[in-house]
């Protein structure tokens, strides 16, 4: 009878070994039966209904309540009653959608400007397809190109004098041109377009969406070769974007050949994502209201060209793709920035009054603040990580930060390889790091959405962590008592 009591309590042991070294298995067990049982628990928190792109499909096949929300319900006057309304909407069954970059989160402050930003357009107006025919980008408002020149004065994030502005549909629109303008018409194959990995997801899907004889997607950067089987040098055509998307790292050219063309993609270089340490001064710079305003569906970017062959050749493409670009949508760009400025001007006209933040100083404010609480929740979890940036002396602001960028790059810790996955079994969409040009381990997460979405976010983070953890000690429970 001993002898027996001395095998079970040899065979608890093992198995409690066991499960020490395998704490990353039994993590996996603990969620893989999620997916039926999270309709019975309950999460404080609100959705942002919006279909993925590519991957929609396998979402729309699960039984999933989506939370639709009224436009009243989009900016709150108090935090308290913003949790109070989402606890009582969500019932624990929304989907938390933070795959896309919509940046709703700048809705409040707009709200909060009212009638400053307001724009009348009547009838008559913008009727010609022509703006100024005396510029070499003709369908370019007068108006708006003013503004883009005096906000990058006032930010200084980068140099407009000698400068060519061709504005575009976003700025998705202006790297379709630009790689139409930089490639020779005559090559002997498509040009390579290569951009450091992690690298914007899509980079690859625009480059070869046409199907272009003149360029064609190279991939990673880094892993880009040198030269063709015949030992000839290849031209090229880097991306470099910083900060970069998805990653936020400050990036410069990898491959680094004279025979190499750059493009900047600085949408993110402005100070409420980045310390603004000087101007950017390159021969093609990208940049975008979208993410420097928040007014994505104004589709509205603009390109700084130092060539003026290259802003001809570009402003060619945009007026054989769309004939020009909106007059309406240029005239609400100017609009916006001229407000961004003239808050930033003080003592000028428009500036804020006495104790009222600038657009960038709330921005900049906000975004620290959701920074410093998602790392306190994936801290907390000690299932995922996030990574470190240098700190860095704004000229702007006259203050030292790190970049706070505008999307997260979620690492998943130990055994678990799919991150993307992982989030998806509790309703948070998100996009892997597969997509990026990395691994499954990644994903990457926007910080942009409305205050009542991250919040929601950063609670479930907490409450994946204590289920998980809960599930641990079940199993040990149940492993010591047979």
């Amino acid at each position: 009878m001993k002898m027996d009591e001395r095998r079970v309590l040899s065979l608890r042991n093992v198995l409690m070994v066991s499960l020490a070294l395998n704490v990353g298995l039994i993590l996996r067990i603990g969620y893989v039966g999620e997916s039926w049982r999270r309709s019975k628990q309950s999460f404080s928190g609100l959705c942002l209904e919006k279909k993925q792109e590519n991957r929609g499909a396998s979402m729309a096949d699960s039984s999933l309540k989506v939370v639709h929300v009224s436009e009243r319900n989009h900016v709150s006057s108090s935090s308290t009653s913003s949790t109070a309304r989402t606890e009582f909407e969500d019932a624990g069954e929304s989907v938390i959608n933070l795959e896309q970059g919509d940046p709703t989160m700048y809705e409040r402050y707009w709200k909060e400007m009212g009638e400053k930003t307001t724009l009348v357009i009547s009838g008559w107006q913008s009727i010609s397809y022509f703006s100024d025919l005396t510029n070499l980008c003709w369908f370019l408002e007068p108006s708006f190109a003013d503004s883009v020149i005096r906000l990058h004065k006032l930010v200084g994030n980068a140099v407009t004098q000698d400068r060519h502005i061709v504005v575009g549909t976003g700025s998705t629109q202006l790297f379709q041109a630009a790689l139409y303008a930089l490639c020779p018409p005559n090559g002997s194959e498509p040009m390579s377009v290569v951009s450091a990995a992690p690298y914007y997801s899509s980079y690859p899907l625009m480059t070869d969406f046409l199907k272009s004889g003149l360029y064609k997607w190279g991939g990673d950067a880094h892993r880009f070769s040198k030269d063709d089987n015949n030992n000839n040098r290849r031209p090229y055509i880097e991306i470099v974007t910083s900060p970069n998307n998805p990653d936020g790292s400050t990036r410069r050219a990898v491959v680094n050949r004279i025979d190499g063309i750059l493009v900047h993609d600085l949408a993110y270089y402005w100070p409420q994502y980045t310390p603004i340490t000087s101007p950017a001064d390159h021969d093609l710079m990208l940049f975008t209201v979208s993410k420097s305003t928040g007014h994505a569906g104004t589709r509205i970017g603009w390109a700084l060209v130092k060539d003026k062959e290259v802003a001809k050749k570009m402003t060619k493409f945009i007026e054989l793709n769309t004939i020009g670009v909106s007059k309406d949508s240029q005239l609400r760009a100017a609009k916006i920035l001229q407000a961004v400025a003239d808050s930033c001007d003080r003592g000028g006209v428009g500036s804020p009054e006495e104790g009222q933040a600038t657009f960038f100083e709330y921005s900049h404010n906000l975004m620290t603040k959701r920074w410093n609480q998602l790392r306190a929740a994936v801290e907390k979890s000690q299932l995922f990580s996030l990574p470190e940036f240098p700190c860095g002396f704004c000229k702007f602001s006259a203050q030292s930060f790190q970049s706070q960028p505008a999307f997260a790059w979620l690492k998943c810790e130990g055994e678990m390889e799919d991150c993307e996955s992982l989030l998806r079994r509790w309703r948070i969409l998100s996009r892997g790091g597969k997509h990026f040009g990395d691994t499954p381990k990644y994903v990457r997460i926007s910080m942009l959405p409305r205050d009542q979405i991250f919040h929601l976010f950063t609670h479930r983070g907490g409450i994946i962590y204590q289920d998980l953890g809960k599930k641990i000690k079940r199993l040990l429970y149940l492993l010591t008592k047979n």
